[in-house]
C-alpha cells in the first residue's frame, strides 16, 4: 500500500478529498452503500459522482446530487471489482456529520468503503470476498483499526445514514477476515 495506493484497485483519483489533520491516526473503517439511481447496479455512474462528472440529466434523481462534492476511499463493485478513489492517507469525504466514541468528524480519522448494494437486498459473495482480503490488508498498514473498530455508516451518523443496512451480513464478513476473533 505504498503512498496509500491498493495495488488491487483500478484508480480513479477524486478530487473530493484533503489532507488529514497534522497528527491524526488512522483508527477507524466505515462501511457504506451506493446504488445509482437507487437500486440499480452496473454502470459508470458512481464514478461520476465521485469525480464530480454526474449529468444531472441522466435520471431525474440526479438533479438531487449531482451538486454534491463526496468520495469514498474505495467502492466494491457487486462483481467484487475494487476501485479506489482516495488515497487511503488522505481525508476522503465520506462520512458527513459523524461522530465515533464521542469524536466528531469521522472523515478526519477513518477510511470508508462503498458496497454497490442497498440496505435491503443481499450483497454478492464476491463483495464479501474482495472486502474480507481489502479489510485485511488495511488492519495491517492500520494496526489501530481493530475488529470493534469496523463500523457501518449507520453506526457514526445515526438516524440520518442507514447503510450497509440490515442486509450486511456482519458475521459472516468477519467470519472471513483471516486474523479477527468475534
Amino acid at each position: 500500500m505504498a503512498q496509500g495506493l491498493v495495488d488491487a484497485a483500478r484508480q480513479c483519483p477524486s478530487p473530493n478529498c484533503d489532507e488529514r489533520p497534522s497528527g491524526t491516526e488512522i483508527n477507524l473503517l466505515v462501511i457504506h452503500n451506493i446504488s445509482l439511481p437507487p437500486g440499480r447496479f452496473g454502470g459508470f455512474f458512481i464514478d461520476d459522482l465521485f469525480l464530480n462528472r454526474l449529468d444531472p440529466d441522466a435520471d431525474p434523481y440526479f438533479q438531487n446530487i449531482c451538486k454534491l462534492r463526496v468520495a469514498a476511499h474505495l467502492l466494491i463493485r457487486r462483481d467484487g471489482e475494487l476501485v479506489q478513489y482516495v488515497p487511503l492517507s488522505r481525508r476522503a469525504w465520506h462520512a458527513g456529520q459523524s461522530a465515533f466514541q464521542g469524536c466528531e468528524n469521522c472523515n478526519d480519522f477513518s477510511i470508508g468503503i462503498e458496497l454497490e448494494g442497498t440496505d435491503d437486498l443481499p450483497y454478492a459473495n464476491a463483495q464479501y470476498q474482495t472486502l474480507a482480503q481489502v479489510t485485511g490488508a488495511i488492519m495491517q498498514a492500520f494496526p489501530a483499526i481493530t475488529a470493534e473498530r469496523i463500523v457501518g455508516h449507520s453506526d457514526i451518523a445515526p438516524g440520518r445514514k442507514t447503510d450497509p443496512g440490515p442486509a450486511f451480513d456482519w458475521g459472516g464478513f468477519k467470519r472471513l477476515l483471516p486474523h479477527v476473533s468475534l
